[in-house]
């Protein structure tokens, strides 16, 4: 394990990221969240999916209990504004998984809770084991999903379903997960690394500039107008024409 508790390998364009606390579930903290951060500053222009998982049975159970008292006294210790900033920087751990150059992926199995939940939340693609629990467990010590979730959470499973999930903090299993579009696919524990393998070959196949303008079309369309994702339809596709005949500036 290193000092942030994950490990990372590099195998051409895909980097894969392991949550490397297994004895305590890949109980996550804010040094790990600084650390992928860090780590998101320097991939290289190479990569273009990352994977992220975790060692041992279980995805992550969420923030280790054993620091949340020093973390919370720490944040409450500090003027509401210096706590906010303090809070985007956890932050800036979990929002750099949604740059539009980059496909990422969370392979989750066992406990995916609270900070893991999120941390799944924060990738375009959740490739579930039939073991996986999902809760938005923050409720049950009284905090508030803060770590880029909440946004996501919505956009998946609509608000009525989001806000009953973050309200009671109930766990979600494999097969509500799929049938309510939280994961992209459901799979026996023993074949998870093999389909996060084939959904990686699937998105490397595609041309890199194009799926980069499929990804921002996308990830954007629910707060524009349809005029406006037209539009950008439009340019985009200018774009990518302009490119391909060797026109592109």
């Amino acid at each position: 394990m290193t000092a942030t508790g994950f490990r990372v390998s590099i195998d051409g364009p895909v980097a894969t990221v392991t949550l490397d606390r297994p004895e305590v579930r890949n109980a996550q903290t804010p040094a790990m969240w600084l650390g992928l951060r860090d780590f998101a500053h320097s991939l290289s222009g190479e990569t273009r999916v990352v994977v992220l998982k975790g060692a041992g049975s279980s995805f992550s159970a969420g923030l280790d209990r054993s620091t949340m008292g020093e973390s919370l006294a720490q944040i409450a210790g500090l003027s509401p504004a210096e706590a906010a900033d303090l809070i985007g920087t956890y932050q800036s751990g979990f929002s750099w998984l949604r740059r539009p150059d980059l496909l990422t992926i969370a392979a989750v199995q066992g406990h995916a809770i609270g900070a893991g939940f999120q941390l799944s939340l924060a990738c375009d693609f959740r490739v579930a084991a039939e073991d996986v629990s999902f809760s938005m467990a923050e409720v049950t010590l009284g905090l508030v999903p803060d770590l880029t979730g909440t946004k996501r959470l919505v956009e998946l499973v609509g608000y009525g379903r989001a806000l009953e999930l973050c309200a009671t903090g109930r766990r979600v299993n494999a097969a509500e997960a799929e049938r309510i579009g939280l994961v992209n696919l459901v799979v026996p524990q023993a074949d998870l690394d093999g389909a996060v393998s084939d959904l990686c070959a699937a998105l490397l196949a595609g041309n890199r500039d194009a799926v980069v303008e499929i990804k921002a079309l996308l990830s954007g369309a629910a707060g524009r107008s349809f005029d406006d994702q037209q539009r950008f339809e439009r340019e985009a596709q200018v774009r990518r024409i302009r490119d391909l005949a060797g026109l592109g500036e």
